[in-house]
């Protein structure tokens, strides 16, 4: 159940231990609730400082739109697939099968040399219109067509990763699942920046407390070209993860003959959708909150070292159908660099075939919070379908 903390305009819903929440994370969800636009505001378990709005939070607007309390990485967000596969089948060299995905998917900065054939990725159509709308996009990112063609289907750096697990408990005790994190890759990013910097100097944004959390208004170009640029990213966020998933699963399928897979399940963490909720048609941002309507799908990770969970909504409407995307950091990049070693790395991903070294030292499950707590504080939100320990991880 959540707590409701005085917000002055609206109430703060928290899913979290307000005393648990860092003081400046707070004091941006104190902001957002005083924003003149908001009629609700959520807050997940998995909430912490982010740019502009926390992470961790779903912000329901009437008329208006933020695009920092969207998030840079605009339409980031997670897919699994189910395969017909148990441990038992897994080869005893796991790192063989971590290579090859890194051969098939680019990671950090890469991109593929030429554009994935969309012939590769089942399921999905309609590239060609897809890619006709790119010419309506903001100028400044028009010279980045051909990039954005090679990185469709690449992974990103971060944490975003690419990951074999194994379901745990259960009649499917050891079957294993493929799942992935990533999202609109570097157009969505500039998308994103451009359309911040353009919020922050328009004249009703002018005394606004924090001046990240600036917002378009409906009825105005600039929501309109926003609605476009955004859409247009979280369309392709959704087909970046569809390839990946769909040459991580020839990988595997090369690695151990007759593979077989379910539906895959996916679900956006960083988006706006036009929504409904009690009585009044809003936009909802999700920043590092997924969609947890009654009976939908959803996907919540944990760190690199600790596992996650599919997980069913329950259609709380005080959430609205919302809930935590994942386990949610517990200390900055830089704090957990100066924090840990590669040796510390290596200890607390024993069992995992992944990298050990300095370069993701930032992503160690310490820096994280505890994705079973997090799990814990939402069983109104959400109910676990399945518990997933990873056994290979690739990231960037």
């Amino acid at each position: 159940m959540h707590t409701a903390v005085d917000g002055a305009r609206v109430p703060i819903r928290m899913w979290a231990d307000p005393a648990s929440v860092e003081d400046e994370a707070m004091r941006q969800l104190h902001n957002v609730a005083n924003l003149p636009w908001v009629h609700g505001l959520a807050v997940m378990p998995d909430v912490h400082y982010g740019k502009g709005a926390t992470v961790g939070s779903v912000i329901a607007m009437s008329q208006a739109v933020s695009p920092a309390a969207v998030g840079v990485d605009i339409g980031c967000g997670m897919s699994a697939v189910r395969t017909s596969l148990t441990a038992s089948d897994l080869p005893d060299d796991l790192g063989g099968l971590r290579r090859r995905i890194e051969s098939a998917v680019p990671v950090g900065f890469a991109a593929h040399r030429d554009p994935v054939d969309p012939a590769r990725v089942p399921g999905t159509g309609g590239w060609a219109p897809f890619w006709d709308r790119f010419a309506d996009l903001h100028s400044a990112v028009q010279p980045m067509r051909e990039r954005a063609r090679n990185q469709i289907g690449s992974l990103g750096g971060g944490n975003h990763f690419i990951e074999v697990c194994l379901e745990q408990g259960g009649t499917d005790e050891g079957r294993v699942w493929l799942m992935l994190h990533s999202g609109s890759r570097g157009i969505g990013n500039e998308l994103a920046k451009r359309h911040i910097d353009i919020a922050r100097k328009l004249p009703h944004n002018a005394g606004l407390v924090d001046r990240d959390l600036a917002v378009f208004v409906a009825g105005t170009p600039e929501m309109a070209a926003y609605r476009r640029d955004l859409f247009w990213a979280q369309e392709y966020a959704a087909r970046n993860r569809a390839t990946m998933l769909a040459l991580v699963q020839r990988a595997l399928a090369d690695t151990v003959a007759g593979t077989r897979f379910d539906p895959p399940i996916g679900c956006h963490h960083n988006y706006v959708a036009e929504e409904r909720h009690e009585g009044v048609d809003v936009l909802v941002t999700r920043k590092g909150a997924i969609r947890a309507g009654r009976g939908e799908l959803g996907i919540i990770p944990g760190s690199m070292g600790t596992g996650s969970y599919i997980v069913r909504g329950l259609g709380n409407e005080s959430s609205f159908l919302s809930a935590s995307h994942g386990a949610g950091r517990r200390m900055s990049r830089t704090r957990a660099r100066k924090t840990f070693t590669a040796h510390d790395l290596a200890e607390q991903t024993e069992g995992v075939e992944c990298r050990k070294d300095t370069g993701v030292v930032d992503e160690i499950p310490a820096a994280y919070k505890d994705i079973d707590s997090v799990i814990a504080a939402q069983t109104d939100l959400v109910e676990v379908v399945a518990s997933l320990k990873q056994v290979v991880c690739v990231k960037g």
